[in-house]
């Protein structure tokens, strides 16, 4: 692991990809994510995952909205279980995984527009 392939680092690296980007480029999938940081084998996705739980760690305990909302499962356009599970244990989304979707879609809303209206 290379000093910028640490958690903290990585989740800044994470944070300005999803800021920086088009938001008709959004949301991004976890191998998009680990291929636009230039990320090797092994365990690529583990550590894009690890950096957004430490980024919905941050944005929760600051009251903004999950930007880790703008990255998704390439198999069905949501969150990994993962997102969902630190989603709860965070006290952002109740424990009811029947109001996942629709609380994921008004979250990955808010993260968009908090980005700010030029992007």
């Amino acid at each position: 692991m290379t000093p910028t392939d640490t958690a903290p680092a990585l989740s800044d690296q994470v944070r300005a990809l999803l800021t920086d980007k088009p938001s008709g480029e959004l949301p991004m999938t976890y191998q998009q994510v680990a291929r636009a940081l230039g990320l090797e084998p092994p365990r690529t996705i583990q550590r894009v995952a690890q950096a957004i739980e430490q980024l919905m760690d941050e944005d929760v305990a600051a009251g903004r909205p999950m930007i880790a909302a703008l990255v998704v499962s390439r198999r069905n356009d949501l969150p990994a279980e993962g997102f969902f599970e630190h989603a709860v244990a965070l006290g952002r989304f109740p424990a009811d995984p029947e109001q996942y979707e629709a609380l994921y879609t008004t979250e990955r809303e808010r993260a968009l527009r908090f980005r700010g209206p030029s992007r």
